[in-house]
C-alpha cells in the first residue's frame, strides 16, 4: 500500500474565466476502491486527466504507482480490426493471456478478442477494454463512467467484476454501482474536497446529517446575531440619551443635581458604550463562525413542468407489433403489445440491441417527427393519437454545437427561461458564454433536459436521459416526475431511477 499525494493543485483551461481546481490538497491510498462524486462540470474527468499527465498544472501530484485510464480511445481503423491486433496500442506491454483471464472473470470467452471490434455490442466492448485495463501490474486505475449505455445485465456483470477488484478511482453517477463497488469516496463539494470511508449511501447519510447540522447552526447564529444587534442598538440609544443629559438641566425638575453629577453621567455613558463595543465584537465572532457553514450545502431547486392534457386518454396503442429493417435477415423485435395512457410512466427495458431506441423512433415518426434512417417493414399496429405533442430527448448529444442563444433560436425557446432552468440544474453562469461543444457530457445532457422541460407536451419521450448526469440532478428529476406526473416513455438503465419513477415496465 502506498499513497497518492495531491498538494496545492491549481488548474484552469487556457482562456477560461474560472479555475477548475485552486490550491487543492488531499491524500488517498492506492489499495482503496474510491468513488469519485461531484456535480457535472466540477472537474472529475479533468482530474483523472491531470493524474495521467494530460494537462500542465501548478502544484504537485506524487505517487509511487503509474496510472491507466478507461475508456481507451478507439480509432476508426482499430474498430475494423479484432482487439487482439491492437492490444499493445492500447496498453504498453499488454499480454493477451492476461486479458483472456480478465475476460473469463467477466463471464466472456476469449473469442471476443478475435472479432472485429465494431461488431461487438456496447457491453462486449466495455468488457474487452476493462480486461485490458486490469491486465497490468502496479497500476492505480482511473475508470470514467464504465456503465453508460450498458443494459442492466451488462451493468450487473461489470458491478460484480469491480467489486472483486481494488486500487482504482471510479467516476460514476449510478448509485447502485457505487454502493456495491467502493469503500471510500472522493467528493468534489461546492467549495471543498472531502475524502471519507464508506460507499455512496454511507456518504449520503453523513452528508444529510452534516447539512442538517450546518442549517441548524446557521439558524442559531442568525438568531444570536439578531438578538445582539437589537441589544446593541438599544444600549447605544440609551448611551446617547444619557450623554445628552450631561450639559444643561432643569433646576426645578432636577433640584438634587450637583456639579459632580456630570462626571457620574459620563462614567455611566462610557460603561454603556463599552458594552456596545463588546456586543459588536460578539456579533463579529458569530458572523465569523457562521461563515462557511453552508458553503457545501446541496439544496437542489425544485424543477417545474407544464404537461399538456390531451382529449384522449390513450395516447399510443401498440398491438402485436414487429419491425424489420430493410436488407436485414431478422426482425428487430416481434409481438410487442402495450398502450400508453395519460399519466403512465413506462420504462422500456431490455438488452442492448433489443430495439428500445428503434421503437421510440417509430412512435416519433408516427406522430409526425422527421426521423432519419428509418426504412423498415412492419407488422401489427402502432398508432398515436391525433395532434399528439411530444417532447423528445435523444441519447445522442453530438449535434450540440454553437452558443446557447443559437440553440434557443433553433428550438424556439425563451433564452432567459432556458438559462434559468439550467441554473436550477446547477449550471454556473460562466458556462453560458461557452460553446456547447466545450461542455462536459453531463452538461450537454442537461441542455437537452432543460429544452425538454420547457417544451409543453402530451407525451415526454426520453431515451437514456441520465447518462453522465450527476446524482444530485438525478434526484431533482425523480422528484419532478413524481410531483407533476407527466405521461412519460423512457429508456434508463439506472435501476434506482427506474424503480422510483416507472409505473409500468415493458420488456423487449
Amino acid at each position: 500500500m502506498s499513497q497518492i499525494n495531491v498538494t496545492n493543485l491549481t488548474f484552469s483551461y487556457e482562456g477560461s474565466f474560472d479555475d477548475i481546481f485552486e490550491n487543492v490538497s488531499f491524500s488517498i491510498d492506492t489499495d482503496w476502491k474510491l468513488g469519485f462524486i461531484g456535480r457535472n462540470g466540477k472537474g472529475k474527468t479533468t482530474f483523472l486527466r491531470l493524474l495521467t499527465g494530460g494537462y500542465a498544472y501548478q502544484g504537485s501530484i506524487s505517487a509511487s504507482v503509474s496510472f491507466d485510464y478507461f475508456p481507451y480511445p478507439i480509432t476508426d481503423a482499430q474498430k475494423k480490426r479484432p482487439a487482439s491486433n491492437f492490444l499493445e496500442e492500447l496498453k504498453t506491454g499488454c499480454e493477451e493471456w492476461r486479458v483472456i483471464c480478465e475476460l473469463a472473470q467477466l463471464g466472456e470467452d476469449a473469442e471476443l478478442l478475435y472479432r472485429p471490434f465494431r461488431t461487438l455490442s456496447f457491453g462486449e466492448q466495455t468488457k474487452v477494454l476493462l480486461s485490458v485495463l486490469f491486465s497490468g501490474e502496479n497500476e492505480f486505475l482511473l475508470i470514467d463512467e464504465p456503465t453508460n449505455h450498458l443494459d442492466q445485465e451488462s451493468r450487473a456483470v461489470v458491478k460484480d467484476y469491480l467489486t472483486a477488484k481494488k486500487g482504482f478511482i471510479l467516476v460514476s453517477h449510478d448509485r447502485d454501482l457505487l454502493d456495491a463497488c467502493i469503500d471510500h469516496v472522493l467528493v468534489l463539494n461546492r467549495k471543498t474536497i472531502d475524502v471519507q470511508g464508506g460507499n455512496f449511501s454511507v456518504w449520503w447519510d453523513n452528508k444529510q446529517r452534516k447539512d442538517q447540522f450546518a442549517l441548524s447552526e446557521n439558524e442559531k447564529h442568525i438568531k444570536e446575531i439578531r438578538t445582539l444587534r437589537q441589544a446593541a442598538r438599544r444600549t447605544a440609544e440609551w448611551a446617547d440619551k444619557n450623554e445628552r443629559t450631561k450639559i444643561g438641566y432643569d433646576p426645578i425638575e432636577e433640584h438634587d443635581r450637583c456639579k459632580g453629577t456630570r462626571a457620574y453621567i459620563g462614567a455611566k455613558t462610557k460603561k454603556m458604550q463599552s458594552r456596545v463595543t463588546q456586543m459588536k465584537q460578539r456579533i463579529d465572532r458569530e458572523i465569523k463562525e457562521k461563515e462557511g457553514l453552508l458553503q457545501d450545502l446541496e439544496k437542489p431547486v425544485d424543477l417545474k413542468l407544464t404537461p399538456l392534457s390531451h382529449h384522449k386518454d390513450r395516447l399510443v396503442s401498440i398491438r402485436d407489433y414487429g419491425l424489420q429493417y430493410a436488407e436485414t435477415e431478422h426482425p428487430v423485435f416481434t409481438d410487442v403489445t402495450f398502450d400508453i395512457h395519460s399519466g403512465d410512466r413506462i420504462a422500456l427495458h431490455g438488452e442492448n440491441g433489443c430495439g428500445k431506441s428503434t421503437l421510440i423512433k417509430v412512435i416519433l415518426q408516427k406522430a409526425g417527427f422527421a426521423v432519419p434512417d428509418m426504412t423498415f417493414a412492419e407488422e401489427g399496429i402502432c398508432e398515436t393519437a391525433s395532434g399528439l405533442a411530444i417532447s423528445y430527448i435523444s441519447q445522442d448529444t453530438s449535434g450540440l454545437t454553437g452558443g446557447i442563444s443559437d440553440f434557443c433560436e433553433r428550438k424556439n425557446l425563451d433564452q432567459s427561461l432556458f438559462c434559468a432552468v439550467l441554473r436550477q440544474l446547477d449550471f454556473e453562469r460562466v458556462q453560458f458564454v461557452k460553446n456547447m461543444e466545450d461542455y462536459s457530457e453531463g452538461q450537454k445532457k442537461k441542455v437537452l433536459l432543460a429544452a425538454s422541460l420547457l417544451t409543453p407536451a402530451h407525451l415526454y419521450i426520453w431515451d437514456e436521459p441520465l447518462n453522465y448526469i450527476d446524482v444530485f440532478s438525478r434526484m431533482q428529476i425523480e422528484k419532478l416526475l413524481l410531483e407533476y406526473g407527466p405521461t412519460l416513455l423512457f429508456v434508463e438503465h439506472d435501476v434506482r431511477f427506474r424503480e422510483k419513477v416507472a409505473t409500468k415496465i415493458v420488456r423487449l
